[in-house]
């Protein structure tokens, strides 16, 4: 079982809308073996391509024992992240047949990795603390709590904290923002953009979902997220002294 097979409890194609965007955005962290006509030469790769009755397709897998599995053979073959293929084959009216035969086994057509391409180019949007900021609407703790919490954690050690608003207008709730604090400013960009992927691969709130970097104590209606690192356990406490013999 790989990470990706332990998010495909359902399969990909029945999963929900939220799962689905889930192990897609997994996929595009992970490195994928992806099958060649011939060895690399340089930096240049020419993608094996096989023709389906649904369109062509490219054939990677989460692991090159995988890949060699499924041809009975080893195969040429070069190693990249999702999100690099999924590039890669933006615009090409080419779909990725992704780990056949596994848990986690997905057929993404052009139009999917065309859109995924687009999600993982998103800008990050800050925002800055000074609005007027009170608790999040409860559909939206309903929709991204979860995830954001497995995203965060990832990001324990980086971060001291996390919180999510919302922004206050004159008619009610008119957008959200998450405040990260204990980040240094040189992680700040990357750290913005790890959250707005992760945030364009979760359901779209109304006014949409910016992101902070502040150390202001958060409202005290916001959703805190828990990012303390685990303890570690002390090691056991050796002899005191050599053992008496008699």
């Amino acid at each position: 079982m790989t990470a990706l097979d332990d998010l495909a409890a359902t399969p990909f194609h029945a999963a929900t809308a939220p799962q689905r965007s889930q192990m897609l955005s997994r996929l595009a962290d992970t490195e994928l073996s992806v099958a060649l006509t011939a060895e690399p030469v340089g930096d240049q790769v020419e993608l094996r391509i096989f023709p389906l009755e649904t369109g062509p397709v490219a054939l990677a897998c989460d692991s090159e024992d995988r890949l060699a599995g499924f041809f009975g053979a080893p195969v040429a073959y070069a190693a990249m992240p999702g999100r690099v293929l999924a590039e890669m084959l933006r615009g090409a009216e080419t779909g990725l047949l992704v780990n056949p035969g596994h848990p986690s086994e997905m057929l993404l057509d052009a139009a999917m990795l065309d859109w995924l391409s687009g999600a993982l180019a998103v800008a990050p949007e800050t925002g800055e603390a000074r609005l007027h900021l009170t608790g999040p609407a409860p559909e939206t703790v309903a929709a991204l709590a979860g995830p954001l919490a497995a995203r965060l954690g990832d990001m324990r050690g980086l971060i001291s904290g996390a919180a999510l608003a919302g922004v206050r207008g004159e008619a009610g709730i008119a957008g959200h923002l998450l405040l990260i604090s204990g980040a240094g400013a040189g992680h700040q960009p990357a750290i913005a953009k790890a959250l707005a992927e992760a945030l364009a691969f979760l359901p779209p709130q109304s006014g949409g979902v910016d992101i902070s970097f502040s150390e202001a104590a958060p409202p005290p209606t916001a959703l805190r997220f828990d990012l303390t690192l685990p303890e570690v356990p002390a090691p056991p406490a050796g002899p005191k002294g050599p053992p008496i013999l008699r």
